[in-house]
């Protein structure tokens, strides 16, 4: 058993060097021939996996390049820089006339570009910058759509939602801004952090999205109810960058601390601390299929690791019988420890069995953010520690005594979490309207005050008007005698 646990363990595979300047961004080409990273010596170089080709190196930039991305076909490659500009660059010959290599200059920002992100769609490519701004791209046409505005400091990062109907973004003003990619507007800001934030993420299944900040924590918000889902003090310096597993089920982190960390979302602890780079740690992706993950510093190096800890994803699935993987709970630990099976729970505890006693490590919340439909499984959900009632509270009190209840049908069950979960989507949006009509109500009272105070003034203007007015009559009548 211990000889299988050790064959899961994360693995260095290979260290790449060549750029003269820190390394500040990575990423995958879909196509796993090739790695991309972007550094401060302004320019962008793309190493083969296979040792007998030598790696490229792109120039165009004439600042330091601070984010690359891989377009999901892996034709495109964007990257972004100190210069103010995006640049597209071409991997493969496609369906273009450029060759490999050759790239497209795109120019709106007026400050450092920070980060670049493809839509899953490929149509898309947004850019965030120092001058406080998200903007989209069209990719067929590489032209300037459209931009969000709203933040009040530095843009540290932005991303697609899977769907690609949602933009999230975070800087240096510690908030996480959730944007409507129809409307162009900000549907939510969160306001957890106490410091910058660095990074900001997507679950792959669309449904919570996660921050790394230089507050040294990590924070998973949901994105149906707007709540805390999971806090987890994650390094001992600034975390700078963070990604999902395609599964969903981890997150990985990299931090100033030199350190890089893997956290078990669905336990809700650490489950891999890692040390490889000799100084701050800039980024981290994993590859499309998850099988690698690489990372980059500010030791110039670029390295490869293989994840062998999604194979424990699988085997503990399968020995648990969980039909969703990410349902699945499990206790908080404090340092990352050999894996081990996950106990075998029914699928009634999975849902709502009460949450552990709370250890170090991510800090769990009631049940009722627990409640997920099976069609569209998600993370085991955790909310804030000062969590209050909702009106859909005694709808989750009565299925979990139908649940704890002998012989009750698995089928109620599932019936009962959907309708728990439009109850609480209710009680969110009664909430909303109550917010707007006290509004509406104080601008009335407002609108009322001030229409008053226009007719007292108007009533003082006539009546000095006709005091006016008499006195001029009573003037004329003394001259005329």
């Amino acid at each position: 058993m211990v000889e299988e646990l050790d064959h899961m363990d994360p693995t260095l595979e290979r260290s790449f060097r060549g750029h003269s300047g820190e390394v500040n961004s990575v990423a995958f080409n879909p196509n796993m021939k090739q790695l991309v990273s972007g550094s401060s010596d302004s320019t962008v170089r793309v190493y083969n996996f296979k040792p007998d080709m030598r790696a490229l190196t792109f120039r165009g930039h004439t600042a330091g390049v601070l984010a690359v991305a891989a377009a999901p076909s892996g034709r495109l490659v964007a990257s972004g820089s100190k210069d103010r500009s995006v640049r597209i660059w071409q991997m493969s010959a496609g369906k273009t006339t450029r060759l490999p290599g050759e790239s497209k200059k795109m120019q709106m920002h007026t400050a450092s570009v920070r980060c670049v992100s493809f839509s899953s769609d490929e149509e898309q490519l947004l850019s965030a910058s120092d001058d406080k701004m998200v903007k989209v791209w069209s990719v067929p046409g590489q032209r300037f759509m459209y931009s969000l505005s709203g933040h009040t400091n530095w843009l540290r990062s932005a991303d697609f939602s899977p769907d690609g109907r949602l933009v999230v973004s975070c800087g240096d003003d510690k908030t996480v801004k959730l944007w409507d990619a129809q409307s162009h507007r900000c549907v939510h800001t969160f306001y957890d952090h106490s410091d910058s934030v660095s990074s900001c993420k997507f679950h792959p299944d669309g449904t919570c999205i996660a921050s790394a900040s230089a507050d040294k924590t990590i924070k998973l918000f949901d994105l149906r109810t707007y709540q805390l889902l999971q806090h987890y003090p994650a390094h001992d310096d600034a975390v700078t960058d963070l990604a999902f597993h395609p599964s969903g089920n981890f997150l990985l982190s990299s931090s100033a601390d030199a350190s890089l960390k893997v956290w078990d979302v669905c336990e809700g602890r650490l489950f891999y601390s890692m040390s490889g780079h000799e100084g701050r740690v800039n980024a981290c992706t994993f590859s499309p299929h998850g099988d690698y993950f690489a990372s980059c510093g500010a030791d110039r190096q670029v390295l490869v690791w293989r994840t062998g800890f999604d194979q424990y994803l699988g085997g503990a699935v399968e020995r648990s019988g969980c039909k969703s993987e990410a349902l699945c709970w499990g206790g908080a630990t404090s340092e990352p420890s050999a894996p081990t099976a996950v106990p075998p729970p029914s699928p009634a505890s999975t849902r709502l069995a009460p949450p552990p006693a709370r250890q170090q490590g991510a800090t769990r919340l009631p049940p009722r953010e627990l409640l997920i439909s099976p069609s569209s499984p998600g993370l085991a959900a955790i909310g804030a520690p000062d969590w209050q009632p909702s009106s859909g509270d005694a709808a989750v009190e009565l299925g979990r005594c139908i649940d704890d209840a002998p012989g009750a049908p698995p089928e109620l069950a599932d019936t009962l979490g959907a309708m728990v979960g439009q109850i609480d989507i209710l009680a969110q949006t009664m909430a909303l309207l109550e917010q707007r009509l006290t509004l509406t109500e104080e601008k009335g009272k407002v609108s009322e005050t001030l229409l008053q105070q226009i007719l007292e003034s108007q009533q003082i203007l006539e009546a000095g008007f006709l005091e006016r007015v008499a006195d001029k009559k009573a003037s004329l009548s003394a001259r005329t005698q």
